[in-house]
């Protein structure tokens, strides 16, 4: 650069050397020493090396859902899959958590109101479109949902330790992964005080 006091000095004997051996190899007039080639060989490997071992980041698969203001998310490997909540017959003696049940690929699932569950505020059946299907072990039951965001990776280094209750994980845009073991599914229902 013009104004600079350091000046670069170029060897362009080197440089015509190398360029002339280049060619020389391109045109097969010269052959490549064992040692060159191996040098090469192992250089090469080295970077591919040191390419494969980028740091992959650890993440958590959830599908993420709205219950009651508040934004929740299962396991990925706990979901079978998200339906409409239409047809959800009541199940007179159930619990007060349990919607009622629906009829989903020849099975009765039983349906949770997290709301009951967690102690959120809602309204009623009609704010509750979504159905997701959950199975733990043998069990398999739906979470009532208001809206389902989809599925989320969540990078383990960004995940805390939640409030107390049935929870895995907070996040920092406040997505609170489920813990469904704890939240006891539709045969029963969280311990008193949680």
């Amino acid at each position: 650069m013009p104004g600079d006091d350091a000046k670069v000095e170029i060897d362009y004997s080197a440089l015509r050397r190398q360029l002339d051996e280049a060619n020389a190899l391109l045109e097969g007039t010269q052959k490549v020493s064992p040692e060159r080639r191996r040098e090469v060989l192992g250089a090469r490997a080295r970077a591919l090396a040191e390419s494969r071992h980028e740091e992959r980041q650890e993440v958590l698969s959830v599908l993420a859902f709205q219950v009651g203001g508040e934004r929740y998310a299962v396991r990925i490997e706990h979901v079978d899959h998200v339906l409409e909540a239409r047809g959800i017959a009541a199940l007179p003696g159930a619990p007060g958590h349990v919607l009622g049940a629906l009829v989903s690929r020849s099975r009765v699932v039983p349906v949770l109101d997290l709301r009951q569950l967690l102690g959120l505020e809602g309204g009623g059946m009609s704010d509750l479109g979504k159905v997701v299907v959950v199975e733990l072990g043998e069990e398999c039951f739906g979470l009532a949902a208001e809206g389902v965001e989809g599925r989320k990776e969540l990078p383990r280094t960004e995940l805390s330790q939640p409030p107390p209750g049935p929870f895995l994980f907070l996040t920092q845009d406040r997505l609170t992964v489920l813990d469904l073991e704890q939240l006891g599914g539709p045969s029963g229902a969280l311990p008193e005080g949680e």
